[in-house]
């Protein structure tokens, strides 16, 4: 970077390619417990993911079973109608990435109903990033932070049958009609046979500037680009991963990356449990492109937070509490693994 100015957005990229968090001050304050009413913090948060599905050592507490990825952005100028971010000038841009499955054990058989994560890093020009953690679902099940520790804390295992108890996961529901809604939502989608034929979803809207100074409310998704339908290769106990892994063998997986415009007073942008409008206007700003990382790629990315809090100019957080709070959720993560060992290398190209 000899020769250009360090911006804050720049500084921002450096800091999160090391893993730690480029949340802002709100993110590293969420971290030490100082905002929110109920000051659930990072650290809670993390303990509790351990509490529910167990601790590996080394691995991510969530998402631990993952496969990295490298590829570039074809974009189509499409998006320039919305945004000054360079990544939506036409043209190409290196990236990385990280598909996964929810939960923390990287060892977990592969199933159809897990929750399946695609965290994208674009490399842009002057330094910048911009980072995505997107999932298969296209709600989150929780209005606030807040609200999403007491549904984890509702999901928490009885010692006594090692499952949820469903009398506190209904008064739960009973007081949270959001998540109850949302995760209706999620049940009723059927999921994918393959990572390739799966839409991610980046749940949280954006606000997108331009120079002209309009601010447009934006959600962003992935969606499939080919005929990516058929079954997953095999049934073993990575037959997801095994698939993914197969298909980029034989050619790169590719995604159109669209942008869904809201209503401004119409369509919430503070609340990830509500889908806007099918019938809102789409953007295709163009073509994710992903094939096979090479070992040392694969290192750097499995050291990579996904931040979804770290954007390039022309791109903006709205007012939805969540990306924040993953931001510092995700870098408590990191401390933690970055600590560790783990105990054997994963099959998929990574160590954690």
């Amino acid at each position: 970077m000899v020769g250009q100015p360090l911006t804050r957005r720049s500084l921002l990229g450096l800091l999160a390619a090391g893993g730690f968090a480029a949340a802002g001050l709100g993110g590293f304050l969420y971290a030490e417990g100082r905002i929110g009413p109920a000051r659930v913090n990072a650290r809670a948060f993390v303990d509790l993911l351990e509490s529910l599905g167990g601790r590996f050592a080394g691995y991510r507490r969530a998402h631990g079973k993952g496969m990295a990825v490298t590829g570039r952005f074809e974009s189509s100028g499409a998006g320039a109608e919305v945004s000054s971010a360079s990544v939506f000038a036409k043209g190409e841009h290196r990236l990385d990435g990280r598909f996964s499955l929810g939960g923390p054990n990287a060892h977990q058989p592969d199933a159809l109903g897990a929750a399946r994560g695609l965290g994208l890093r674009f490399f842009l020009p002057e330094g910048e990033q911009w980072r995505t953690a997107m999932i298969n679902s296209p709600v989150f099940p929780a209005q606030t932070p807040e609200a999403f520790f007491a549904f984890n804390v509702a999901n928490r295992p009885d010692p006594a049958t090692g499952k949820p108890d469903p009398a506190k996961l209904a008064e739960f529901l009973a007081a949270n009609p959001a998540t109850a809604a949302a995760l209706a939502i999620a049940q009723a989608a059927k999921p994918s046979p393959t990572f390739a034929s799966s839409t991610f979803y980046g749940l949280s809207a954006f606000v997108c500037t331009h120079g002209s100074g309009t601010k447009t409310p934006v959600r962003f998704s992935l969606v499939p680009d080919g005929a990516e339908a058929a079954e997953a290769v095999g049934d073993g106990p990575d037959f997801l991963f095994e698939d993914l892994a197969e298909r980029l063998r034989r050619g790169p997986v590719r995604y159109k990356l669209m942008l869904q415009i809201g209503e401004p007073g119409e369509d919430p942008t503070n609340d990830p449990t509500k889908p806007w409008p099918e019938s809102r206007r789409r953007i295709e700003a163009g073509t994710v492109v992903l094939e096979p990382a090479a070992k040392a790629a694969a290192a750097r990315i499995r050291d990579t937070n996904f931040d979804p809090t770290v954007l390039p100019e022309g791109i903006e957080l709205s007012d939805d509490p969540i990306p924040p709070a993953r931001a510092a959720i995700y870098a408590e993560s990191f401390r933690r693994r970055s600590l560790e060992r783990p105990p054997a290398a994963q099959q998929f190209g990574e160590e954690g």
